[in-house]
C-alpha cells in the first residue's frame, strides 16, 4: 500500500499538508517580476537574488485550508489559533501548522474476540464507530493522536459491555446495547473533542456447537409451543361439545337430524364405512337410520353390478 494513504488511514490528523496553493506560487511570481526589473533597470543581478529569497520566504506566508479542514497552528511551539477553511496567512519560519483536523464524520472498524459474556460464553463482535470532532482544539492539545484514542476506547468499551451482559441479550437486545455502547464512548471521548454520532454491530459470532445446542433449544421451544397450542384446542373443542350436549339434552328432534347428517355425512361417498358406537345407536336413534342407509347403499350397488348386463341384452 501506498505509505501516505497507509497514513492518512491510520492517522488522520497527520495527514499530508496539500501542496503548495496559487497564492504562494503569485507571490513568488511577483517577486521574481520586480527582481527582474529592477535588475534589468539597474544593469546588477543583484536585485534579483534578492527579491527571490524574499519571494521564497513569503511563499511560505499564505496557506489554504478546505472547507472541512481546521489548521493548528503553533507560534514556536505555542498554540495561538485555529485558522481556515480557506486562505490565512502564517509568520513564515516562527508559525507552523503542526496538524489539519477533519472535522467531517469518520468511519471507524472496532472487534472484540473471544470475549466472554456475563455467562461464559466466548462472543466475536465487530461494530462500526461514527464520530466526528466537534472541539479541533482539544482534539489537537488534550490528546496525541485522537482517532488511535477514539479506537481503542471503542474497543475496551464493548469488551466491558459484552462481559456485563449475558448472550441472550446480546443477540436480542442489539439496539439497546448499540445506544449503551454509543454513551459510554461518547463519555471517554468527550474530553477529546470528540463526539459520537452512532454505533452499529455488524455481527455476532458465537461457537459452533453452541449454535447447535441453541438450535436444538430453539426447536424443543416450538414443538413446546405447538403443544400447548394443541391443547388449548382440545379445551375448546371440549367446551363446544359440552355446550352441544346440553342443547341436544332437551331437544331429541334436533339430536335425530344431528344424526341424519352424520350419516349422510358419511355415506355421501360411494363405498363409504361407518363405525358408530353401539351407545350412539341407542341414544341417538341410529338403528333405523342405519338400516335405511345399508339398504340404500345395496340397491346402489346392484344397480352398478346389474347395469353392464342389461345393456348387453
Amino acid at each position: 500500500m501506498d505509505p501516505i494513504a497507509l497514513t492518512r488511514q491510520l492517522y488522520p490528523s497527520a495527514a499530508p499538508s496539500p501542496p503548495t496553493n496559487v497564492v504562494a506560487v503569485a507571490v513568488l511570481l511577483g517577486f521574481l517580476g520586480a527582481g527582474a526589473a529592477a535588475a534589468r533597470a539597474s544593469g546588477s543581478p543583484v536585485p534579483l537574488v534578492v527579491m527571490t529569497i524574499l519571494g521564497l520566504v513569503l511563499m511560505q506566508a499564505p496557506r489554504v485550508a478546505r472547507q472541512w479542514e481546521r489548521a493548528v497552528v503553533l507560534r514556536l511551539g505555542r498554540f495561538v489559533g485555529l485558522r481556515g477553511p480557506g486562505l490565512f496567512w502564517i509568520v513564515p519560519f516562527i508559525d507552523n501548522i503542526s496538524s489539519r483536523i477533519d472535522q467531517r464524520t469518520i468511519t471507524t472498524s472496532f472487534a472484540a474476540e473471544q470475549t466472554l459474556t456475563s455467562d461464559t460464553v466466548p462472543v466475536n463482535v465487530d461494530a462500526v464507530l461514527f464520530w466526528m470532532v466537534h472541539d479541533v482544539e482539544k482534539a489537537a492539545l488534550e490528546v496525541q493522536d485522537y482517532a488511535q484514542a477514539v479506537s481503542w476506547a471503542a474497543q475496551t468499551a464493548l469488551r466491558d459491555i459484552i462481559g456485563r451482559t449475558t448472550l441472550t441479550d446480546l443477540l436480542r437486545g442489539r439496539e439497546r446495547i448499540e445506544a449503551e455502547l454509543q454513551l459510554l464512548i461518547d463519555q471517554r471521548s468527550n474530553p477529546w473533542g470528540v463526539t459520537v454520532s452512532s454505533v452499529e454491530m455488524r455481527d455476532v459470532v458465537i461457537p459452533g456447537a453452541l449454535q447447535d445446542a441453541m438450535s436444538r433449544e430453539a426447536q424443543a421451544a416450538r414443538e413446546k409451543q405447538a403443544r400447548i397450542i394443541l391443547g388449548e384446542a382440545e379445551k375448546e373443542i371440549a367446551h363446544s361439545f359440552q355446550e352441544a350436549a346440553k342443547m341436544y339434552q332437551n331437544n331429541p328432534t334436533a339430536l335425530h337430524l344431528r344424526a341424519m347428517n352424520m350419516l349422510y355425512e358419511g355415506l355421501k361417498e360411494k363405498g363409504a364405512m361407518m363405525i358408530v358406537p353401539s351407545s350412539a345407536v341407542e341414544s341417538m336413534g341410529m338403528g333405523g337410520l342405519l338400516g335405511s342407509a345399508a339398504l340404500r347403499q345395496q340397491s346402489l350397488s346392484s344397480g352398478e353390478a346389474g347395469g353392464p348386463g342389461k345393456a348387453e341384452a
